[in-house]
């Protein structure tokens, strides 16, 4: 199965699908469901980045409006839903510079999405995102660089909803400029691919995975999150972007994917998984045999093969 399932609901909705390919023993593209499912709760992914001994913004979670502010934080500070993906519940009133403006953003996240608030300063700097591909020796693409700087009519300075939601809408002022590779000095560059690598590992990530970094004008390098099921659109989504730059075709990625998961499943015995019966009307339980070798991603693209 090529895995690009985000659930139909609860906390951990991205994990849905794959429990169910593992509970099934079938093959899957991507992570597995225990880091999809940490991967979408922030804090906890936080706190094991931190273990990790990966820079993240300073936080603390709200499970009420009135809980105490942690003093050691400093504003602005920006507020987030803490189970969420794609820039859910974070606009531009999400950052904010006082106590009043933060009890407002706290409220607003608990009563709409019936969750905890997700506090942490706001890094001012570079908006950064690295895709990974690989799993032995994963390998950081080249990085993109998303500049704001022409989306003042807007008044989004960052990756907000409607960023995300209109990205290229001219008339909004949603349009930022994308820059891959980043305009980075090499040893700078390095080191952010370096810490989206160690981020892949401490989360587990199978295949592929996108982190999303923020470069402070001090040079500080924060790790803001690690996304396991990163978008594929060919046209939208950041991580074509990044694999294109590297010199992959879009029918070359995708097989890609397919081969990274074919390895993995190889080097644990995929003759011995066993599709299990699916109903009286389903099809019979059979075994899942030993796939053929398959020629090189470029040779797939190179001859019209689909992806």
């Amino acid at each position: 199965m090529f895995n690009i399932a985000e659930g139909s609901c609860g906390a951990h909705r991205e994990s849905q699908v794959p429990a169910i390919l593992e509970s099934l023993q079938i093959p899957f593209t991507g992570s597995s469901s225990l880091t999809l499912a940490l991967a979408l709760e922030k804090a906890k992914t936080k706190q094991l980045l931190a273990y990790e001994g990966v820079h993240t913004p300073p936080w603390q979670l709200f499970a009420t409006p009135d809980d105490p502010l942690n003093p050691r934080l400093l504003f602005p500070l920006i507020v987030k839903p803490n189970r969420e993906g794609s820039a859910k519940g974070i606009s531009r009133e999400s950052v904010v510079s006082d106590e009043v403006g933060l009890r407002k953003q706290i409220r607003k996240v608990l009563a709409h999405y019936r969750q905890e608030a997700l506090v942490e300063e706001f890094i001012d700097g570079l908006e950064l995102t690295v895709g990974v591909l690989g799993n032995d020796e994963p390998q950081a693409l080249p990085i993109l660089e998303i500049d704001f700087d022409g989306c003042e009519q807007s008044g989004e300075f960052f990756y907000s909803w409607r960023m995300k939601e209109y990205q290229g809408n001219q008339s909004l002022g949603l349009a930022p400029r994308f820059y891959c590779p980043a305009r980075l000095d090499p040893q700078v560059a390095a080191r952010i691919g370096a810490m989206a690598v160690h981020a892949h590992r401490a989360l587990g990530c199978f295949d592929l995975s996108r982190t999303d970094i923020r470069l402070r004008r001090d040079g500080r390098v924060f790790v803001l999150e690690v996304n396991p099921l990163p978008g594929l659109d060919p046209l939208g989504s950041n991580f074509p972007l990044m694999t294109s730059a590297a010199g992959l075709s879009y029918p070359m990625l995708i097989n890609r994917l397919v081969d990274l998961a074919l390895a993995r499943y190889h080097q644990r015995g995929l003759s011995s998984l066993r599709a299990m019966h699916v109903g009286s009307a389903g099809w019979e339980g059979r075994h899942i045999t030993q796939p053929q070798e398959l020629p090189p991603a470029s040779q797939l693209a190179e001859s019209g093969a689909a992806p």
